[in-house]
């Protein structure tokens, strides 16, 4: 510090001033750099999350600091990040599911040229559905994109079950079966295909399913774990529920 405040200063006149004389040297601390966005100073302060969801620890954050911290006049808080890509991939999967929905629908019409008919199919969707969420919530608890992927993917298995037996009630009709017999007679010659396809489905996925822990496995393992518990919620709710509903629909008309 003295060798620093007695440091000769050249003048223009050729004299020499120290520099205690020209400025106060004192020390300080203060940050070794300084980052700009916007010109604007910014500083940054970063986490990773482990064993929690993203979205959860961010909105935990964001309720902590709001509560307890008071910024003072030109400061305010931007929370950035891989939150902010995982946000925008859900509105994106969101929006798909809408419109594979919508096509599902559309090409369930062109099948069976009745509307009531195709909304039988659709209900497999969430029966499916349902065996997805209680897997997810008895094993990680979390719903991530990989697992978002898994439930449309299970729209496809579900409505192709869905297809497989009303088309099957559709040709006993025209027969002349009905009532109880045609109920039972197309879940019977149904039966065999759709446990057949649900087993190979199934089998090819429990690999995935069992080896989340291991690496290269983040995506695959949580889709494979959805799929599975849809799959057999849809396999087994589709032989009760939709000869029900296809009975009330007949019913009716």
């Amino acid at each position: 510090m003295e060798a620093l405040q007695s440091a000769l200063i050249a003048l223009p006149n050729g004299g020499e001033i120290t520099l205690d004389q020209l400025a106060d040297v004192t020390s300080l601390s203060s940050p070794n750099t300084i980052s700009r966005e916007n010109v604007r100073r910014k500083i940054v302060i970063a986490a990773n999350v482990q064993g929690r969801d993203l979205r959860g620890v961010v909105n935990e954050i964001q309720q902590i600091v709001e509560a307890n911290i008071e910024l003072p006049e030109g400061y305010r808080i931007e929370y950035g990040g891989q939150f902010e890509s995982e946000a925008k991939a859900s509105q994106l999967l969101l929006i798909t599911a809408v419109v594979a929905i919508l096509i599902i629908f559309l090409l369930l019409y062109y099948e069976f040229q009745d509307v009531k008919l195709s909304f039988i199919v659709l209900i497999n969707l969430p029966l499916a559905l349902i065996g997805g969420i209680l897997i997810v919530y008895f094993t990680s608890g979390i719903i991530s994109i990989a697992a978002t992927i898994g439930f449309i993917s299970l729209f496809g298995i579900a409505t192709r079950n869905g297809i497989l037996l009303v088309s099957r009630y559709e040709d006993l009709r025209k027969e002349g079966k009905q009532g109880f017999e045609l109920l039972k007679t197309g879940a019977l010659d149904r039966l065999n295909p759709i446990l057949m396809t649900a087993f190979t489905t199934g089998l090819a996925l429990i690999p995935l399913a069992l080896k989340g822990g291991e690496p290269g496995n983040e995506i695959q393992s949580p889709m494979a774990v959805v799929i599975l518990g849809g799959l057999l919620s849809a396999t087994l709710l589709n032989l009760v529920v939709i000869p029900c509903v296809y009975e009330l629909v007949t019913k009716r008309k």
